[in-house]
């Protein structure tokens, strides 16, 4: 098969499939006749095929997709008015501090934010499949690890953790509300309980121009290497699309 030939496979692979693509499930389509090498100079001269239009092709954490241009949102948006969900700012902010310091507990959480976090929030972020237990702390009670999934990174548009931006003086659930605004829209701040009130205090908000501590985008937790896709090669390696 010829070059021209493979990329039109991929296209057409790539065009229609539902979920991003992986390596190993390209090289399926080829029989295992071309490597993770060719592959990805294939997918990087058809990447620069798409320069020009309104679709572009990126990887993700989970693989590679076709999806449209920044640009062209407000334009899709006519065709789907549809608002997106709506999070609290306790629910970004939460989501937040486990994307950059993760793996953590909700008692790291909580240390963090200086309020409890209900069971709620927590499950919200997993049915939303942002965030899962990966494991349990050898403390007292076990208390589970949370980390983000890849369905999260897909969602951001990014391949890895360190594509997130140094996290600065923004808060938490601002850094996140603008990095995904087609998945969030924020609610005005929800009251919660602080650490060190009695069961029947009034609730208070934490502060919500409260900043999280500066952090450079953490290793991810999640991160797999394509053993079995890569550990055949069949020419110098080529960088991976953007």
């Amino acid at each position: 098969m010829n070059t021209q030939d493979a990329k039109r496979v991929l296209e057409t692979a790539l065009i229609c499939a539902a979920q991003p693509l992986p390596l190993r499930d390209m090289r399926v389509l080829f029989a295992d006749q071309l490597g993770p090498d060719t592959l990805r100079q294939l997918l990087d001269e058809l990447a620069s095929d798409w320069d020009e239009r309104g679709v572009e092709l990126v990887t993700l954490a989970s693989g590679w997709r076709f999806q449209s241009r920044p640009d062209m949102r407000e334009y899709l948006d006519r065709l789907n008015p549809e608002k997106p969900p709506r999070y609290s700012r306790a629910v970004l902010e939460t989501l937040a501090i486990i994307a950059y310091r993760q793996p953590v507990t909700r008692g790291d959480i909580e240390d963090i934010r200086g309020v409890v976090v209900s069971s709620q929030i927590i499950k919200q972020l997993e049915d939303r499949n942002w965030i899962e237990a990966i494991g349990h702390r050898d403390a007292p009670g076990r208390p589970a690890l949370y980390a983000t999934t890849r369905q999260f990174l897909d969602d951001l548009g990014i391949a890895s953790l360190d594509r997130l931006p140094v996290l600065g003086d923004l808060p938490g659930a601002g850094v996140l509300s603008s990095l995904m605004p087609d998945q969030a829209e924020l609610l005005p701040d929800q009251s919660e309980l602080p650490l060190d009130a009695e069961p029947a205090a009034p609730a208070s908000s934490a502060d919500p121009s409260a900043p999280l501590p500066p952090v450079s985008p953490p290793e991810d937790p999640h991160a797999r290497t394509e053993a079995a896709a890569d550990a055949t090669t069949d020419g110098p390696p080529t960088s991976s699309p953007t």
